[in-house]
């Protein structure tokens, strides 16, 4: 997720043709840049993982959704190359925020179901 925000930020040609093409462009490929940049930086430190991969996830699932009804699979040529991405960061982040779940906040815990706790 870290590796595309460099394209992102830099207004890559692909970047912005994504974002176009959703009618997202430039505001919602910053401003998901920096949700990235946030649940990334969220994952690195041990007691936020669980916020930062529930956020990872979330994003994966907008992208995935994005390329189910909009973009397609194969964007500009890449084989599907991005959607296999997003794929794998969302499978990541589930895995993430299951070994991290003890870590969430007694006071967040309470309103998650059991099988979180």
């Amino acid at each position: 997720m870290a590796q595309t925000l460099y394209y992102k930020f830099s207004a890559s040609a692909e970047s912005v043709y994504i974002f176009t093409t959703v009618g997202m462009e430039p505001w919602g490929r910053i401003g998901i840049g920096v949700f990235e940049l946030i649940a990334a930086v969220l994952i690195l430190i041990p007691s936020t993982v669980w916020l930062g991969s529930i956020l990872a996830v979330g994003l994966m699932a907008g992208a995935l959704g994005m390329h189910l009804t909009m973009l397609g699979i194969d964007v500009n040529g890449d084989g599907g190359q991005l959607f296999l991405y997003a794929l794998v960061v969302l499978l990541c982040g589930i895995y993430a925020f299951w070994q991290s779940r003890k870590a969430i906040p007694a006071g967040i815990k309470k309103f998650l179901p059991s099988f979180f706790k």
